[in-house]
C-alpha cells in the first residue's frame, strides 16, 4: 500500500470489512460472494484510467484489496 495514511479511507475500509465478515458470520453471504465482491472492486481499480498518479493510487488500492482476499479468512480477524 502507499505511505498515505487517509484517516477517512482506513475508516471506510474497516466499516466494510466488518459488514461483509459480519453477513459472513450471519450466513447472508457465504465467504466465496465476499471473494467475488473484493475481487471485483480490486479489478475496477486495476483497470482504472487516468494521471499516472491516479493510476498509482488505483494500483496501491487494488493491491490492498487483494492483500484482503490473500489473508484467508479476510484480514482484521484474531
Amino acid at each position: 500500500m502507499s505511505d498515505n495514511h487517509d484517516p477517512a479511507g482506513m475508516a471506510a475500509l474497516s466499516i466494510c470489512e466488518a459488514l461483509l465478515l459480519a453477513m459472513n458470520d450471519r450466513n447472508l453471504l457465504p465467504e466465496k460472494e465476499i471473494v467475488g465482491i473484493l475481487q471485483d472492486a480490486a479489478a475496477t481499480h486495476e483497470n482504472a484510467n487516468g494521471t499516472e498518479a491516479k493510476k498509482r493510487t488505483h494500483v496501491a488500492a487494488a493491491n490492498l484489496i487483494n492483500d484482503i482476499i490473500g489473508g484467508g479468512d479476510l484480514s482484521l480477524r484474531s
